[in-house]
Protein backbone atom coordinates (compact mmCIF):
# COMPACT_ATOMS: atom_id res chain seq x y z
CA UNK A 1 0.00 0.00 0.00
CA UNK A 2 2.72 2.26 0.94
CA UNK A 3 4.60 1.33 -2.79
CA UNK A 4 1.66 2.33 -3.90
CA UNK A 5 0.96 5.31 -2.45
CA UNK A 6 4.71 6.67 -2.71
CA UNK A 7 4.07 5.97 -6.91
CA UNK A 8 1.35 8.48 -6.96
CA UNK A 9 2.94 10.92 -4.83
CA UNK A 10 5.84 10.40 -7.49
CA UNK A 11 3.60 10.61 -10.64
CA UNK A 12 1.47 13.54 -9.62
CA UNK A 13 5.06 15.79 -8.54
CA UNK A 14 6.31 14.54 -12.23
CA UNK A 15 2.84 16.07 -13.51
CA UNK A 16 3.40 18.86 -11.79
CA UNK A 17 6.58 19.80 -12.88
CA UNK A 18 5.33 18.94 -16.82
CA UNK A 19 2.80 21.11 -16.16
CA UNK A 20 5.09 24.01 -14.85
CA UNK A 21 7.47 23.71 -17.84
CA UNK A 22 5.34 23.46 -20.54
CA UNK A 23 2.04 21.91 -21.46
CA UNK A 24 2.70 18.77 -23.58
CA UNK A 25 -0.98 18.42 -24.87
CA UNK A 26 -1.17 22.20 -26.63
CA UNK A 27 -0.58 23.07 -29.95
CA UNK A 28 3.25 24.00 -30.30
CA UNK A 29 3.22 27.84 -30.35
CA UNK A 30 4.84 29.38 -33.76
CA UNK A 31 8.04 31.63 -33.42
CA UNK A 32 6.21 34.45 -35.10
CA UNK A 33 3.45 34.38 -32.28
CA UNK A 34 5.93 33.72 -29.18
CA UNK A 35 6.64 36.77 -27.09
CA UNK A 36 9.66 35.30 -26.18
CA UNK A 37 13.47 36.42 -26.42
CA UNK A 38 15.14 33.38 -27.05
CA UNK A 39 13.98 30.47 -29.86
CA UNK A 40 13.19 26.94 -29.30
CA UNK A 41 16.53 25.81 -31.49
CA UNK A 42 18.56 28.84 -29.49
CA UNK A 43 19.57 27.32 -26.85
CA UNK A 44 22.39 28.58 -24.57
CA UNK A 45 25.69 26.32 -25.04
CA UNK A 46 26.23 26.50 -21.38
CA UNK A 47 22.69 25.13 -21.16
CA UNK A 48 23.41 22.15 -22.61
CA UNK A 49 21.44 19.58 -24.67
CA UNK A 50 18.24 18.83 -22.72
CA UNK A 51 18.10 16.21 -20.21
CA UNK A 52 17.02 12.53 -21.65
CA UNK A 53 16.05 10.80 -18.66
CA UNK A 54 13.93 13.70 -17.22
CA UNK A 55 11.88 13.76 -20.53
CA UNK A 56 11.65 10.22 -20.74
CA UNK A 57 13.17 8.92 -23.66
CA UNK A 58 16.85 9.76 -25.62
CA UNK A 59 16.86 11.48 -29.12
CA UNK A 60 18.25 8.75 -31.86
CA UNK A 61 21.08 9.34 -33.34
CA UNK A 62 21.22 12.74 -35.87
CA UNK A 63 17.69 13.60 -34.92
CA UNK A 64 17.00 17.05 -33.79
CA UNK A 65 16.53 17.83 -29.89
CA UNK A 66 12.96 18.29 -29.15
CA UNK A 67 12.26 21.96 -28.44
CA UNK A 68 12.80 23.11 -24.94
CA UNK A 69 10.72 22.16 -22.24
CA UNK A 70 8.63 19.51 -24.24
CA UNK A 71 9.25 15.78 -24.31
CA UNK A 72 10.19 13.18 -27.13
CA UNK A 73 8.13 12.88 -29.31
CA UNK A 74 7.85 9.10 -29.19
CA UNK A 75 8.31 9.54 -24.82
CA UNK A 76 5.21 7.18 -23.24
CA UNK A 77 2.61 9.44 -21.68
CA UNK A 78 2.58 10.20 -18.01
CA UNK A 79 -1.21 10.09 -17.77
CA UNK A 80 -1.93 6.87 -19.70
CA UNK A 81 0.53 3.99 -19.80
CA UNK A 82 1.22 3.25 -23.26
CA UNK A 83 0.43 6.24 -24.40
CA UNK A 84 2.43 8.64 -26.24
CA UNK A 85 3.09 12.23 -25.41
CA UNK A 86 2.99 15.37 -27.86
CA UNK A 87 0.95 17.12 -29.90
CA UNK A 88 -1.19 15.62 -32.62
CA UNK A 89 -0.29 15.25 -36.12
CA UNK A 90 -0.96 18.22 -38.89
CA UNK A 91 0.83 20.93 -36.34
CA UNK A 92 -1.03 23.73 -35.84
CA UNK A 93 -3.77 24.82 -38.73
CA UNK A 94 -2.37 28.00 -40.18
CA UNK A 95 -4.48 31.33 -41.34
CA UNK A 96 -5.09 32.22 -44.50
CA UNK A 97 -3.28 35.09 -46.35
CA UNK A 98 -6.96 36.36 -47.50
CA UNK A 99 -7.81 36.30 -43.37
CA UNK A 100 -4.59 38.13 -41.99
CA UNK A 101 -5.47 40.81 -44.72
CA UNK A 102 -8.62 41.48 -43.49
CA UNK A 103 -7.87 41.37 -40.05
CA UNK A 104 -5.27 43.21 -40.96
CA UNK A 105 -7.18 46.35 -42.61
CA UNK A 106 -10.12 45.70 -39.75
CA UNK A 107 -7.56 46.34 -36.71
CA UNK A 108 -6.57 49.73 -39.23
CA UNK A 109 -2.57 48.86 -38.90
CA UNK A 110 -0.47 48.62 -41.38
CA UNK A 111 2.26 46.05 -40.80
CA UNK A 112 4.78 44.03 -43.44
CA UNK A 113 1.82 43.29 -45.38
CA UNK A 114 2.09 44.31 -48.99
CA UNK A 115 -1.13 46.41 -48.99
CA UNK A 116 -1.69 48.84 -46.60
CA UNK A 117 -5.29 49.01 -45.08
CA UNK A 118 -5.99 52.49 -46.32
CA UNK A 119 -5.19 51.41 -50.27
CA UNK A 120 -7.81 49.09 -49.78
CA UNK A 121 -10.77 50.96 -48.70
CA UNK A 122 -10.20 53.30 -51.52
CA UNK A 123 -10.07 50.31 -53.71
CA UNK A 124 -13.17 49.37 -52.01
CA UNK A 125 -15.06 53.10 -52.27
CA UNK A 126 -13.35 53.85 -55.93
CA UNK A 127 -15.29 50.46 -57.91
CA UNK A 128 -18.33 51.10 -55.77
CA UNK A 129 -18.58 54.55 -57.11
CA UNK A 130 -17.23 53.24 -60.74
CA UNK A 131 -20.14 51.29 -60.67
CA UNK A 132 -22.74 53.48 -59.15
CA UNK A 133 -21.39 56.25 -61.82
CA UNK A 134 -21.98 53.92 -64.71
CA UNK A 135 -25.01 53.05 -64.07
CA UNK A 136 -26.13 56.90 -63.76
CA UNK A 137 -24.60 57.89 -66.70
CA UNK A 138 -26.50 54.66 -68.69
CA UNK A 139 -29.39 56.21 -66.76
CA UNK A 140 -28.90 59.64 -68.83
CA UNK A 141 -27.94 58.22 -71.89
CA UNK A 142 -31.80 56.63 -71.72
CA UNK A 143 -33.28 59.88 -70.95
CA UNK A 144 -31.50 61.82 -73.42
CA UNK A 145 -32.52 59.04 -75.90
CA UNK A 146 -36.12 59.12 -74.73
CA UNK A 147 -36.44 62.71 -73.73
CA UNK A 148 -39.78 63.74 -75.92
CA UNK A 149 -41.46 61.16 -73.09
CA UNK A 150 -39.60 62.33 -69.76
CA UNK A 151 -40.04 65.90 -70.75
CA UNK A 152 -43.71 65.68 -71.05
CA UNK A 153 -43.77 62.80 -67.97
CA UNK A 154 -41.89 65.83 -65.49
CA UNK A 155 -43.62 68.74 -66.38
CA UNK A 156 -47.10 67.04 -65.51
CA UNK A 157 -45.62 65.75 -62.83
CA UNK A 158 -45.15 69.49 -61.84
CA UNK A 159 -48.37 70.43 -62.89
CA UNK A 160 -50.15 67.77 -60.62
CA UNK A 161 -48.02 68.69 -57.31
CA UNK A 162 -49.85 72.15 -58.01
CA UNK A 163 -53.25 71.13 -59.08
CA UNK A 164 -53.40 67.83 -56.79
CA UNK A 165 -54.64 69.54 -53.11
CA UNK A 166 -57.40 70.82 -55.02
CA UNK A 167 -58.39 67.64 -56.63
CA UNK A 168 -57.97 65.98 -53.43
CA UNK A 169 -60.53 68.64 -51.96
CA UNK A 170 -63.22 67.55 -54.37
CA UNK A 171 -62.75 64.21 -53.90
CA UNK A 172 -63.20 64.61 -50.51
CA UNK A 173 -66.86 65.96 -51.12
CA UNK A 174 -67.72 63.33 -53.29
CA UNK A 175 -66.79 63.86 -56.44
CA UNK A 176 -65.77 60.94 -58.91
CA UNK A 177 -62.04 60.65 -59.56
CA UNK A 178 -62.08 61.12 -63.01
CA UNK A 179 -64.72 64.10 -62.79
CA UNK A 180 -62.55 65.92 -60.04
CA UNK A 181 -59.22 65.72 -62.36
CA UNK A 182 -61.03 67.00 -65.58
CA UNK A 183 -62.36 70.14 -63.58
CA UNK A 184 -58.63 70.43 -61.87
CA UNK A 185 -57.67 70.17 -65.12
CA UNK A 186 -59.55 72.60 -67.10
CA UNK A 187 -58.64 75.12 -64.66
CA UNK A 188 -55.33 75.42 -64.87
CA UNK A 189 -55.52 74.86 -68.99
CA UNK A 190 -57.66 78.05 -68.65
CA UNK A 191 -55.63 79.97 -66.46
CA UNK A 192 -52.80 79.41 -68.65
CA UNK A 193 -54.72 80.65 -71.79
CA UNK A 194 -55.85 83.45 -70.53
CA UNK A 195 -52.35 84.72 -69.07
CA UNK A 196 -51.62 83.70 -72.60
CA UNK A 197 -54.42 86.34 -74.41
CA UNK A 198 -53.79 88.52 -72.26
CA UNK A 199 -50.23 88.93 -72.90
CA UNK A 200 -50.92 88.54 -76.48
CA UNK A 201 -53.46 91.79 -76.80
CA UNK A 202 -51.02 94.18 -75.05
CA UNK A 203 -48.39 93.21 -76.98
CA UNK A 204 -50.28 93.88 -79.90
CA UNK A 205 -51.88 97.04 -78.15
CA UNK A 206 -48.22 98.48 -77.59
CA UNK A 207 -46.58 97.66 -80.91
CA UNK A 208 -47.36 100.52 -83.08
CA UNK A 209 -45.91 102.95 -80.37
CA UNK A 210 -43.21 100.51 -78.58
CA UNK A 211 -41.44 100.82 -82.30
CA UNK A 212 -41.26 104.79 -82.48
CA UNK A 213 -40.12 104.39 -78.99
CA UNK A 214 -37.48 102.45 -79.56
CA UNK A 215 -36.06 104.05 -82.42
CA UNK A 216 -36.24 107.31 -80.50
CA UNK A 217 -34.34 105.24 -77.41
CA UNK A 218 -31.87 104.01 -79.52
CA UNK A 219 -31.09 107.35 -80.81
CA UNK A 220 -30.18 108.60 -77.24
CA UNK A 221 -28.54 105.06 -76.80
CA UNK A 222 -26.16 106.23 -79.47
CA UNK A 223 -25.58 109.48 -78.35
CA UNK A 224 -24.86 108.54 -75.00
CA UNK A 225 -22.08 105.79 -76.25
CA UNK A 226 -20.66 108.53 -78.28
CA UNK A 227 -20.70 111.44 -75.67
CA UNK A 228 -19.00 109.13 -73.21
CA UNK A 229 -17.48 106.48 -74.70
CA UNK A 230 -14.04 107.40 -76.85
CA UNK A 231 -15.85 106.27 -80.02
CA UNK A 232 -17.63 108.62 -82.77
CA UNK A 233 -20.80 108.51 -84.94
CA UNK A 234 -19.19 106.94 -87.43
CA UNK A 235 -17.49 104.22 -86.13
CA UNK A 236 -20.49 103.48 -84.57
CA UNK A 237 -22.27 103.23 -88.11
CA UNK A 238 -19.98 100.98 -89.12
CA UNK A 239 -20.76 98.81 -86.30
CA UNK A 240 -24.31 98.59 -86.95
CA UNK A 241 -23.52 98.10 -90.97
CA UNK A 242 -21.04 94.92 -89.99
CA UNK A 243 -24.06 93.31 -87.98
CA UNK A 244 -26.16 93.97 -90.82
CA UNK A 245 -23.93 92.26 -93.23
CA UNK A 246 -23.38 89.34 -90.90
CA UNK A 247 -26.76 88.41 -90.69
CA UNK A 248 -27.34 88.82 -94.30
CA UNK A 249 -24.37 86.54 -94.97
CA UNK A 250 -26.35 84.29 -92.42
CA UNK A 251 -30.06 84.17 -94.23
CA UNK A 252 -29.56 80.85 -95.32
CA UNK A 253 -28.68 79.30 -91.85
CA UNK A 254 -31.83 81.50 -90.56
CA UNK A 255 -34.12 80.27 -93.10
CA UNK A 256 -32.93 76.60 -92.09
CA UNK A 257 -33.40 77.20 -88.52
CA UNK A 258 -36.81 78.80 -89.21
CA UNK A 259 -37.56 75.30 -91.17
CA UNK A 260 -36.37 73.22 -88.13
CA UNK A 261 -38.41 75.37 -86.00
CA UNK A 262 -41.53 74.21 -87.24
CA UNK A 263 -40.41 70.39 -86.69
CA UNK A 264 -40.03 71.68 -83.01
CA UNK A 265 -43.28 73.01 -83.26
CA UNK A 266 -44.74 69.62 -84.32
CA UNK A 267 -42.55 68.22 -81.21
CA UNK A 268 -44.08 70.91 -78.51
CA UNK A 269 -47.45 70.35 -80.17
CA UNK A 270 -47.19 66.00 -79.81
CA UNK A 271 -45.22 67.56 -76.31
CA UNK A 272 -48.32 69.04 -75.49
CA UNK A 273 -50.79 67.00 -75.75
CA UNK A 274 -49.17 63.60 -73.30
CA UNK A 275 -48.44 65.78 -70.94
CA UNK A 276 -52.54 66.73 -70.49
CA UNK A 277 -53.05 63.38 -70.83
CA UNK A 278 -50.20 62.57 -68.27
CA UNK A 279 -51.25 65.38 -65.66
CA UNK A 280 -55.01 63.76 -66.07
CA UNK A 281 -53.90 60.41 -65.01
CA UNK A 282 -51.77 61.74 -62.13
CA UNK A 283 -54.41 63.59 -60.95
CA UNK A 284 -57.22 60.51 -60.95
CA UNK A 285 -54.43 57.76 -60.68
CA UNK A 286 -51.70 59.12 -58.86
CA UNK A 287 -51.82 56.72 -55.33
CA UNK A 288 -52.75 53.74 -57.68
CA UNK A 289 -49.96 54.52 -60.04
CA UNK A 290 -47.54 54.68 -57.10
CA UNK A 291 -48.66 51.89 -55.40
CA UNK A 292 -48.04 49.47 -58.40
CA UNK A 293 -44.95 50.63 -58.91
CA UNK A 294 -43.97 49.96 -54.58
CA UNK A 295 -45.43 46.80 -55.28
CA UNK A 296 -42.28 45.59 -57.81
CA UNK A 297 -39.63 46.18 -54.89
CA UNK A 298 -38.44 43.91 -52.45
CA UNK A 299 -40.86 43.41 -49.51
CA UNK A 300 -38.78 44.35 -46.60
CA UNK A 301 -38.12 47.77 -48.63
CA UNK A 302 -41.48 48.61 -49.64
CA UNK A 303 -42.40 50.79 -46.42
CA UNK A 304 -39.34 52.90 -45.89
CA UNK A 305 -39.79 53.24 -50.54
CA UNK A 306 -43.48 54.57 -49.79
CA UNK A 307 -42.31 56.83 -47.01
CA UNK A 308 -39.30 58.56 -48.29
CA UNK A 309 -41.85 59.28 -51.69
CA UNK A 310 -44.69 60.54 -49.55
CA UNK A 311 -42.09 63.05 -47.83
CA UNK A 312 -40.77 64.15 -51.28
CA UNK A 313 -44.18 64.34 -52.18
CA UNK A 314 -44.78 66.78 -49.64
CA UNK A 315 -41.31 68.48 -50.20
CA UNK A 316 -42.22 68.95 -54.21
CA UNK A 317 -45.95 70.09 -53.45
CA UNK A 318 -44.61 72.89 -51.13
CA UNK A 319 -41.85 73.89 -53.36
CA UNK A 320 -44.48 74.58 -56.44
CA UNK A 321 -46.63 76.74 -54.18
CA UNK A 322 -44.15 78.46 -53.26
CA UNK A 323 -42.75 79.27 -56.03
CA UNK A 324 -45.85 79.89 -57.71
CA UNK A 325 -46.44 82.60 -55.04
CA UNK A 326 -43.03 83.90 -54.88
CA UNK A 327 -43.18 84.63 -58.98
CA UNK A 328 -46.63 86.24 -58.63
CA UNK A 329 -45.31 88.52 -55.98
CA UNK A 330 -42.55 89.29 -57.93
CA UNK A 331 -44.45 89.91 -60.91
CA UNK A 332 -46.77 91.81 -59.02
CA UNK A 333 -44.43 94.19 -58.09
CA UNK A 334 -42.15 95.16 -60.90
CA UNK A 335 -45.23 95.07 -63.38
CA UNK A 336 -46.20 98.08 -60.86
CA UNK A 337 -43.15 100.04 -61.13
CA UNK A 338 -42.96 99.25 -65.15
CA UNK A 339 -46.69 100.90 -65.32
CA UNK A 340 -45.50 103.79 -62.94
CA UNK A 341 -42.99 104.56 -65.09
CA UNK A 342 -45.00 104.47 -68.35
CA UNK A 343 -42.53 101.42 -69.76
CA UNK A 344 -43.96 99.82 -72.84
CA UNK A 345 -45.19 96.23 -72.47
CA UNK A 346 -45.20 96.13 -69.02
CA UNK A 347 -48.41 93.43 -68.36
CA UNK A 348 -45.88 91.13 -71.06
CA UNK A 349 -43.09 91.91 -69.17
CA UNK A 350 -44.70 90.81 -65.71
CA UNK A 351 -45.36 87.64 -67.54
CA UNK A 352 -41.65 87.23 -68.24
CA UNK A 353 -40.72 87.91 -64.96
CA UNK A 354 -43.92 85.37 -64.27
CA UNK A 355 -42.03 82.53 -66.27
CA UNK A 356 -38.43 83.44 -64.80
CA UNK A 357 -39.26 83.09 -61.30
CA UNK A 358 -39.89 79.19 -61.27
CA UNK A 359 -35.62 79.18 -62.11
CA UNK A 360 -34.54 80.63 -58.70
CA UNK A 361 -31.73 83.48 -58.35
CA UNK A 362 -30.93 83.16 -62.35
CA UNK A 363 -34.91 83.60 -63.54
CA UNK A 364 -35.88 86.72 -62.45
CA UNK A 365 -32.09 88.29 -63.22
CA UNK A 366 -32.25 87.87 -66.38
CA UNK A 367 -35.97 88.92 -66.81
CA UNK A 368 -35.41 92.24 -64.91
CA UNK A 369 -32.65 92.59 -67.40
CA UNK A 370 -35.13 92.35 -70.14
CA UNK A 371 -37.12 95.05 -68.52
CA UNK A 372 -34.20 97.48 -67.81
CA UNK A 373 -33.27 96.86 -71.62
CA UNK A 374 -36.64 97.75 -72.52
CA UNK A 375 -36.87 100.69 -70.58
CA UNK A 376 -33.50 102.10 -71.99
CA UNK A 377 -34.54 101.88 -75.71
CA UNK A 378 -37.71 103.12 -75.44
CA UNK A 379 -37.76 106.05 -71.85
CA UNK A 380 -34.05 106.46 -71.72
CA UNK A 381 -31.13 106.07 -69.38
CA UNK A 382 -32.75 107.34 -66.12
CA UNK A 383 -35.70 105.45 -66.47
CA UNK A 384 -34.43 102.45 -67.19
CA UNK A 385 -31.92 102.83 -64.27
CA UNK A 386 -34.81 103.61 -62.41
CA UNK A 387 -36.43 100.23 -63.37
CA UNK A 388 -32.89 99.03 -62.42
CA UNK A 389 -33.79 100.54 -59.07
CA UNK A 390 -36.98 98.58 -59.09
CA UNK A 391 -36.19 95.01 -60.02
CA UNK A 392 -33.45 95.08 -57.38
CA UNK A 393 -35.88 96.06 -54.71
CA UNK A 394 -38.03 93.11 -55.43
CA UNK A 395 -35.48 90.85 -55.56
CA UNK A 396 -34.12 91.29 -52.22
CA UNK A 397 -37.68 91.22 -50.82
CA UNK A 398 -38.16 87.95 -52.72
CA UNK A 399 -34.65 86.77 -51.47
CA UNK A 400 -34.60 87.87 -48.11
CA UNK A 401 -38.28 87.86 -46.82
CA UNK A 402 -41.07 85.96 -49.00
CA UNK A 403 -38.66 82.97 -49.89
CA UNK A 404 -37.61 82.14 -46.47
CA UNK A 405 -41.54 83.04 -45.23
CA UNK A 406 -43.17 81.24 -48.01
CA UNK A 407 -40.93 77.88 -48.84
CA UNK A 408 -39.91 77.74 -45.22
CA UNK A 409 -38.13 74.50 -44.21
CA UNK A 410 -40.19 72.74 -46.35
CA UNK A 411 -37.33 72.62 -48.92
CA UNK A 412 -33.54 72.96 -46.95
CA UNK A 413 -31.38 73.48 -49.95
CA UNK A 414 -28.23 75.91 -49.75
CA UNK A 415 -28.05 78.58 -51.76
CA UNK A 416 -25.08 77.48 -53.30
CA UNK A 417 -26.12 73.96 -53.87
CA UNK A 418 -28.99 75.69 -56.20
CA UNK A 419 -26.70 77.59 -58.12
CA UNK A 420 -24.77 74.64 -58.82
CA UNK A 421 -27.67 72.60 -59.24
CA UNK A 422 -29.00 75.19 -62.06
CA UNK A 423 -25.62 74.59 -63.45
CA UNK A 424 -25.43 71.28 -64.08
CA UNK A 425 -29.08 71.39 -65.56
CA UNK A 426 -28.58 73.29 -68.16
CA UNK A 427 -25.34 71.69 -69.04
CA UNK A 428 -27.45 68.49 -69.10
CA UNK A 429 -30.50 69.85 -70.22
CA UNK A 430 -30.83 73.22 -71.29
CA UNK A 431 -33.27 75.64 -69.61
CA UNK A 432 -35.60 72.51 -68.85
CA UNK A 433 -32.97 71.22 -66.57
CA UNK A 434 -32.51 74.34 -64.84
CA UNK A 435 -36.51 74.21 -64.44
CA UNK A 436 -36.80 71.23 -62.95
CA UNK A 437 -32.90 70.94 -61.00
CA UNK A 438 -33.70 72.48 -58.22
CA UNK A 439 -37.34 70.25 -57.34
CA UNK A 440 -34.99 67.12 -58.32
CA UNK A 441 -32.32 67.98 -55.52
CA UNK A 442 -34.68 69.49 -53.02
CA UNK A 443 -36.53 66.23 -53.11
CA UNK A 444 -33.54 64.18 -53.41
CA UNK A 445 -32.42 65.61 -50.20
CA UNK A 446 -35.04 64.96 -48.29
CA UNK A 447 -35.42 61.29 -49.31
CA UNK A 448 -32.10 60.28 -48.94
CA UNK A 449 -31.80 61.83 -45.58
CA UNK A 450 -34.86 60.15 -44.70
CA UNK A 451 -33.25 56.72 -45.95
CA UNK A 452 -30.05 56.96 -44.25
CA UNK A 453 -31.90 57.59 -40.59
CA UNK A 454 -34.81 55.70 -41.20
CA UNK A 455 -34.32 53.18 -38.23
CA UNK A 456 -33.81 55.91 -35.92
CA UNK A 457 -37.62 56.18 -35.52
CA UNK A 458 -40.66 53.84 -35.52
CA UNK A 459 -41.12 51.36 -38.48
CA UNK A 460 -43.37 53.52 -41.10
CA UNK A 461 -46.71 51.81 -42.16
CA UNK A 462 -46.75 49.13 -44.41
CA UNK A 463 -48.33 50.15 -47.99
CA UNK A 464 -50.90 47.81 -50.26
CA UNK A 465 -49.84 47.18 -53.48
CA UNK A 466 -52.96 44.97 -54.03
CA UNK A 467 -55.24 47.86 -53.94
CA UNK A 468 -53.46 49.36 -56.66
CA UNK A 469 -55.03 48.45 -59.84
CA UNK A 470 -52.92 46.55 -62.22
CA UNK A 471 -51.09 48.47 -65.27
CA UNK A 472 -52.02 45.59 -67.63
CA UNK A 473 -55.15 43.54 -67.14
CA UNK A 474 -56.80 40.04 -69.08
CA UNK A 475 -60.24 40.05 -69.16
Amino acid sequence: MRRRGSALVARARERIRAAAEHDPHTWPERDDDRAILVRDDEVDADDGPPDAASNGAAPSDGASAPPLGSPAPGAPDLDSPGGVSGPPGGGRPQRSAARRLRERAGSGTDDDGPVPSALLIAAAWSWRLILVGGALYLLLQVVAVLLEVFVPVLVALLLAALLQPGAGVLIRRRWPRSLAALTMLLVGILVVAGIITLVVNRVVADWSSLTGQVSQGLTQVQDTITRTFPITQRQLDQLVSQAQDAIGANQSAITSGAISTAGTVTQVFTGLLLTLLTLFFFLKDGRSIWLWLVGLMPRPARAYVDEAARRSWRTLVSYVRATVAVALIDAIGIGIGLLVLRVPLALPLAALVFIGAFIPIIGSFIAGTVAVLVALVSNGFWVALITLGVVLLVMQLEGHVFSPLLLGRAVRVHPLAVVLSIACGLIVAGVFGALIAVPVVACANVAGSYLVHRHDGPRPPEPRPDRAEPAVSAR
